[in-house]
């Protein structure tokens, strides 16, 4: 009697842990009975034990399934290998289903790769799908407006709208809007400075967007220009003749400096000539200095005598006197000049 006590004993500590872990089991199924409920309601192919897996693999179950029913409604194919893929990634899983759902609807050819490259480069795929559906439009530039300078001197201001959509093929490396922005700047830049007048980017804006748009500015970006629209054209400076009078005042500048430089080479040229004379002047006062001393040696070796000294002294006499007579005879003609040109005074 002990004995099969015992064995009743073990049996049900048995049926015990068998129950305990049906239990388990069955609370740990519980949270995916919901979903699967979900998935098998919208004839999604997820059973119940790949969810478990799911979990296991630490990927969220809840989005999973939410991203296969969307699929499987909108009646694109996709499996959960690809999703979960994604999604270990770090990829945003339901983006990229909406998208994929978005292309579709648009007959926009975009497959689950291309649109998870897309996502994983950074890109909001959705938005690209919509900007491709809808376009969009991009001022350029974002604020104020691009100057430019026509052949005449004048300067232009204008501000252009550019109408674009996304290159889906050219969406992973390629260039932004930045880009876009950057070179219709420059186009307008050029087809400005390219003009003969100012009057003529005025009469014809739309020279400026065809001459843009044929340079073909978005290759190489993830965009596909539209049309290009010039929505404000205005006048700016006289940058002509702003740089003119600039010139002119560069070259009168140069003018004075040389002026000045030749006036310091005249100026040092009188100052060298009047150290000239002051030297000349010095050397003719020593040679009269010698006179004095050639007239005494020659007394004293009786080269001169004193009636020749007496006859030099009146012709030097008579020379002063035949000079201020000279000066007196011409003061008085130039009076009777002054009279006969002036008879009133």
């Amino acid at each position: 009697m002990i004995a099969r006590a015992g064995e009743l004993g073990l049996g049900t500590w048995v049926v015990i842990a068998l129950l305990a872990l049906l239990l388990v089991l069955v609370l740990i199924l519980f949270k995916f009975v919901n979903l699967w409920v979900q998935a098998v309601m919208t004839r999604t192919e997820i059973s119940l034990f790949q969810l478990v897996g799911m979990s296991l693999r630490k990927v969220n179950p809840t989005v999973i399934v939410r991203a296969m029913i969307s699929a499987t409604q909108a009646g694109v194919p996709l499996t959960t290998r690809q999703v979960e893929a994604h999604y270990l990634a770090g990829g945003n899983v339901l983006n990229v289903v909406r998208a994929l759902i978005a292309a579709d609807r648009a007959a926009i050819d975009l497959d689950f790769n291309r649109a998870a490259a897309i996502d994983l480069a950074g890109r909001d795929v959705l938005d690209a799908v919509q900007t491709c559906v809808n376009p969009k439009v991009i001022d350029c530039p974002v604020d104020g407006k691009v100057a430019a300078m026509a052949k005449d001197g004048i300067q232009v201001l204008a501000k252009a709208r550019v109408t674009v959509r996304t290159n889906i093929q050219r969406l992973v490396g390629g260039a932004t809007e930045e880009t876009i922005i950057a070179r219709v700047g420059e186009g307008i830049v050029s087809t400005i400075g390219s003009s003969n007048s100012h009057k003529d980017v005025l009469e014809n804006p739309d020279r400026i967007s065809k001459g843009v748009l044929a340079k073909g500015l978005d290759a190489g970006t993830a965009f596909e220009i539209l049309s290009i629209d010039i929505a404000d054209v205005d006048i700016g400076d006289n940058i002509g003749a702003r740089l003119q009078a600039d010139q002119a005042e560069a070259d009168k500048r140069v003018a004075q400096a040389a002026a000045e430089s030749r006036r310091a080479m005249a100026v040092a040229a009188e100052q060298e000539n009047i150290a000239e004379i002051a030297t000349n002047r010095a050397k003719f006062v020593l040679a009269e200095a010698e006179v004095p001393k050639a007239m005494a040696e020659a007394f004293r070796s009786g080269n001169l005598g004193i009636m020749d000294y007496q006859r030099m002294k009146n012709i030097e006499a008579d020379t002063r006197m035949r000079g201020q007579i000279a000066a007196g005879e011409e003061a008085t003609q130039q009076q009777a000049r002054d009279r006969r040109s002036h008879p009133n005074q």
